[in-house]
């Protein structure tokens, strides 16, 4: 199946477009001027129009860059009356991004009378159940909680009218393909889908392929956006030296607030273990731990409160937050889509100033690298401090 293609300034060409050049009604652009949406970013810009037509809309962008708005504008314009069941779903792959998601959805839609409702493991299940049993419009939730709702006969998407795939190659690295096509089979094929996503590898657009209608393509190029607004750098490092080197870049940078991404979260909890006692303000935020505690650092970090997060991939996603000034990559992320949204957590689209990344880069690891580079289309320079020294990581391609 070819996509026809949308992308860069193919929609429109002025730096000017407002929200009312994109369909939307005049009671909704008013509305999106009173909450402070007055120029759409390049996504929103080019997917709306297109999504409130009713077509199929496969969409890539990076985080950072106003996806979420993107797709919950459309939603909320086409679904202007109440009915009795959810006439929408958005799927997300984090509990965070599902209630991030919700948040956004709620500031969008405060003029209207639409209910919506989040649904994420974690949380009481008895609530979500006696919410939707309310009445809600819209229904933001993980695969597995909204798969469980609906086999416990509380959720019915019968009714779906648009469906969302938010995230949607996280949501395959996850593993949650099955329960993606479960979900989309129990909808009505009439449905109009859209599917958002940083990346759209192989398997994205199989399932593209086989669950959307003639999709519409809008591609927004990942140079013009993230990895503009980040500087980057990486830094050769022995494996063994890796804590050494992140205290001394710490020291040196002396970031504002900072997340550091680990690969596992055996390795997060023991780099938390062993800061927690040399620095405040420094908490570790990854799948393992409670709702709770999940919740409470968030807050926390949102407040200023922890200076430095330690996370992983997975939930790092759900992370947004103004004011990052460092991403470091304590571990070159295992797929280097990952890298695009770590570095997106800097330089959010709302920031002014510009963050940093630093990746830790082993001996062994120039090929990562080197696809990393390919993929944001652009040489990363090295960043070397005096006394960590070691050898230029083998396999290195230049681009």
């Amino acid at each position: 199946m070819r996509l026809p293609f949308l992308g860069g300034n193919t929609l429109f060409e002025s730096t000017k477009v407002t929200f009312a050049d994109l369909g939307l009604s005049p009671e909704t652009v008013e509305h999106l001027k009173s909450v402070g949406y007055e120029h759409p970013s390049p996504i929103q810009r080019d997917f709306i129009p297109p999504a409130l037509k009713g077509v199929d809309c496969l969409g890539q962008s990076q985080t950072g860059t106003g996806k979420t708005a993107a797709f919950m504008m459309p939603v909320l314009e086409l679904l202007k009356e109440q009915q009795e069941e959810p006439q929408a779903l958005v799927l997300c792959p984090t509990r965070e991004l599902s209630e991030q998601v919700a948040v956004e959805a709620q500031k969008i839609s405060r003029f209207s009378k639409l209910e919506i409702a989040v649904v994420v493991g974690g949380r009481p299940l008895k609530a979500q159940m006696q919410k939707i049993e309310r009445g809600v419009d819209v229904v933001v939730g993980t695969p597995g909680r909204v798969i469980d709702l609906f086999k416990r006969k509380s959720l019915s998407l019968k009714n779906i009218r648009l469906a969302v795939l938010d995230e949607a190659d996280r949501m395959l690295d996850i593993g949650f393909r099955p329960d993606m096509e479960f979900i989309l089979k129990q909808c009505p094929k009439e449905r109009q889908t859209l599917l958002l996503s940083a990346t759209l590898p192989s398997e994205v657009e199989r399932l593209a392929n086989r669950f959307m209608k003639d999709p519409v393509r809008i591609d927004i190029e990942p140079q013009n956006v993230t990895a503009d607004r980040v500087e980057q750098f990486y830094c050769t490092v022995d494996e063994h030296r890796k804590l050494q080197l992140l205290i001394k870049l710490l020291v040196q940078e002396k970031p504002k607030q900072a997340i550091v991404f680990c690969r596992t979260k055996r390795k997060a909890d023991q780099l938390y273990n062993k800061f927690q006692t040399r620095l405040d303000g420094v908490e570790t935020l990854h799948g393992d731990l409670p709702q709770s505690k999940r919740d409470r650092v968030m807050k926390q970090f949102r407040a200023g409160k922890v200076r430095m997060l330690i996370a992983t991939d997975i939930v790092g996603r759900g992370i947004d937050v103004g004011g990052i000034s460092h991403i470091i990559n304590y571990d070159i992320p295992e797929h280097s889509d990952d890298y695009v949204h770590r570095i997106g957590r800097a330089g959010r689209l709302s920031s002014e100033f510009s963050g940093r990344a630093f990746t830790f880069v082993t001996q062994g690891q120039g090929n990562e690298l080197t696809k990393i580079e390919l993929l944001v289309n652009k040489l990363i320079p090295e960043y070397k401090l005096d006394g960590l020294e070691t050898h230029t990581p083998r396999e290195r391609r230049y681009i």
